[in-house]
């Protein structure tokens, strides 16, 4: 569990937040070649929160994540990635989330909501951990977030795969997401 920030100040972090893109980072993992795990992630996230401390179901979220900014360390897989095989970052440029529904109390929540990728949307839920919230150094305030969950791939039209000779395909459908969100909330 997640240990809140204690702070000077007495209200709580119920407002609007600006997620902080150079401090969030969106996460994938996925199985390679049914032996080893392949890890990446996207650079580019961006969104609002509105937040609302006493009662998290008055919470919602909307965020993009800019396909052109994955990342596995790896620059001719990136460009596979980005391609129609996978991504298609020229005519999806974005995986977009929308939140329908939060339930939980004190540092875990459940977030319900919609998915899309290449401009299939899917209901998904995603557990989130409130990892606290604390003054910056301008002044201003911040709140951390973990949340997780599981995929499929394919379920987004994400369909290339390969078969390798021993049997088995390439890439598994199933694709683990962590997202490490930092916000800044607006005054």
């Amino acid at each position: 569990m997640g240990a809140t920030v204690q702070t000077e100040r007495k209200d709580t972090g119920t407002g609007t937040w600006t997620i902080d893109g150079a401090h969030s980072v969106a996460e994938f993992a996925v199985k390679h070649m049914m032996v080893s795990t392949v890890k990446g992630r996207f650079k580019n996230v961006s969104g609002a929160l509105h937040l609302d401390e006493a009662n998290p179901a008055a919470s919602r979220i909307e965020a993009a994540i800019e396909v052109a900014s994955v990342d596995t360390g790896a620059e001719q897989r990136d460009e596979h990635l980005r391609s129609d095989d996978f991504f298609n970052a020229a005519r999806y440029p974005q995986i977009t989330f929308r939140s329908t529904g939060v339930s939980g109390k004190g540092d875990d929540w459940k977030m319900e909501g919609e998915l899309t990728i290449r401009d299939v949307t899917k209901p998904v839920v995603l557990d989130v951990e409130f990892e606290g919230r604390g003054p910056d150094a301008y002044g201003g305030e911040r709140a951390g977030f973990t949340a997780t969950t599981k995929i499929n791939r394919k379920d987004f039209g994400v369909n290339w795969n390969g078969l390798i000779e021993a049997g088995g395909v390439v890439v598994s459908d199933t694709v683990k997401i962590t997202l490490n969100i930092e916000a800044v909330r607006q005054v």
